[in-house]
């Protein structure tokens, strides 16, 4: 047992591995306590509380803690179209004017083409497959009353978008959680593809955009079923998580950082020394394992359109590591965090932390939860100013919160959903202002997005 290790020395090689004593508190704590929830870490217990202006009680938060509520699915959007439903990922950006900018995802499914309906009319020349029914809108904010201003379409015809990446240079990278295209088949849920054009990709959309961008598929970042993107701002390079039950985990080295459309490298991470390594199950928090990336050399294979794991079976042949869903994923403190939604022993989700270097990094698990009212299912995470991580919970059936994470590894209730008949939505999107100051952040199923403001300096997020 690791808790008569000498506690200065196990610190003392946290800091060299991770850079940082905030690295070095979850490393020692995860090897020496239990992964439970300790709210005297967060903003104390939660209450149910009101919008300020729509007079709703859809959220419990901390004392302290106000919200406003917007952008509702069915609503008549600015530029004459309906708020499309399922909001799922999305980043804030600063406008010159002022304004906050959110690109919004809006994961809209249907297998087969008989099944979709594009957002926009089908006289609109910026949509990608008008026989596809997702795409992204933007909202604008007030930053002093965090009400919504105008909205529109600014990406339509693609496909379940479900997360992305906000990019540094001030874009969203919309990411498409599907593989079906125009290839028409059946399985054991129905018949699937019919689409006019194939889907699996990642479509940028520019925040400071005023009407529908015209899509382009950047196909170089993989065909598969994508989830979430975080870019580290200090190299360009573009780490990409994958929703299945035997995920990989991508990095994209692009040959222009700000044109993505130049086409590039992606890689899968292999745990170095230990090919074929399962993340999956039976990991222990703290342990710091070394990583290796090996080339993933047809990006966009033909066989993808019936199979869609042809790019993690690319990988894995070569000894990429498996992880159990890869959904959220983000850039903060010098780490790219990302949530194993069915990861662990108890199947109830991890959280993962990749530290990036030249030599291939090291990636270590910070959380694994082993009961459903700690954790259960993360899902989209961000991480604040102050080093937190904010963890949208997707339960499939039972109450979701959003969790805190503390710097040394201790979780925490921030907020709970209870929407009127719909209390086991999801939340989904959790970001932040560029200020820091507001936390936005949708309830997926009621389709709303929410902003969040209080005394965030009594905690971490």
């Amino acid at each position: 047992m690791l808790v008569n290790m000498d506690r200065r020395q196990l610190l003392s090689d946290a800091i060299k591995l991770g850079g940082s004593a905030a690295f070095a508190g979850i490393v020692s704590r995860g090897l020496l306590a239990d992964t439970s929830r300790d709210n005297a870490f967060g903003y104390g217990d939660l209450f149910p509380t009101t919008s300020l202006n729509t007079g709703e009680t859809i959220l419990m938060l901390p004392k302290g803690f106000q919200y406003t509520v917007f952008g509702r699915k069915g609503t008549v959007m600015s530029d004459g179209n309906v708020t499309p439903v399922q909001h799922d990922g999305m980043a804030a950006f600063a406008s010159p004017d002022g304004d906050i900018r959110i690109v919004r995802n809006h994961e809209v499914t249907g297998d087969h083409v008989s099944d979709s309906k594009c957002i926009v009319d089908a006289s609109n020349p910026y949509a990608y497959d008008h026989t596809a029914p997702a795409g992204c809108s933007t909202i604008v904010i007030d930053p002093v009353t965090r009400l919504l201003k105008r909205d529109f379409i600014s990406l339509a015809g693609t496909h379940t978008n479900c997360a992305g990446g906000a990019t540094p240079w001030g874009s969203w990278l919309s990411c498409e959680e599907t593989v079906f295209g125009a290839t028409i088949g059946k399985s054991s849920d129905g018949p699937f593809g019919g689409f006019a054009k194939e889907h699996g990709y990642v479509f940028e959309v520019p925040s400071q955009f005023d009407i529908a961008v015209k899509p382009v598929p950047l196909k170089a970042l993989g065909r598969f079923v994508h989830e979430a993107i975080a870019i580290d701002p200090r190299t360009g390079i573009l780490y990409l998580t994958e929703d299945r039950k035997t995920a990989g985990f991508y990095r994209f080295i692009p040959n222009n950082r700000r044109r993505l459309q130049e086409g590039g490298k992606l890689e899968m991470l292999m745990i170095d020394g230990k090919p074929g390594f399962d993340t999956r199950k039976g990991q222990r928090v703290g342990d710091a394992l070394p990583c290796k990336w090996v080339a993933i050399d047809d990006p966009d294979p033909v066989s993808a359109a019936t199979n869609d794991l042809a790019v993690y079976e690319s990988g894995k042949a070569q000894g990429a590591a498996t992880f159990a869903r890869l959904e959220g994923a983000w850039y903060g403190n010098g780490s790219v965090y990302m949530s194993a939604t069915s990861g662990g022993d108890a199947a109830l989700g991890q959280v993962w932390r990749y530290i990036p270097s030249e030599t291939g990094g090291t990636l270590v698990l910070l959380f694994e939860s082993r009961d459903k009212k700690v954790l259960w299912s993360p899902d989209n995470l961000t991480v604040s100013r102050r080093g937190g991580i904010a963890i949208c919970e997707d339960t499939y059936g039972g109450a979701c919160h959003i969790r805190g994470l503390t710097p040394d590894g201790r979780i925490f209730d921030f907020a709970k959903n209870i929407y009127p008949g719909d209390e086991q939505s999801e939340f989904a999107g959790v970001c932040y202002s560029p200020d820091g100051q507001t936390m936005f952040v949708n309830l997926q199923l009621p389709g709303v997005t929410c902003a969040i403001w209080g005394p965030w300096e009594r905690g971490v997020l």
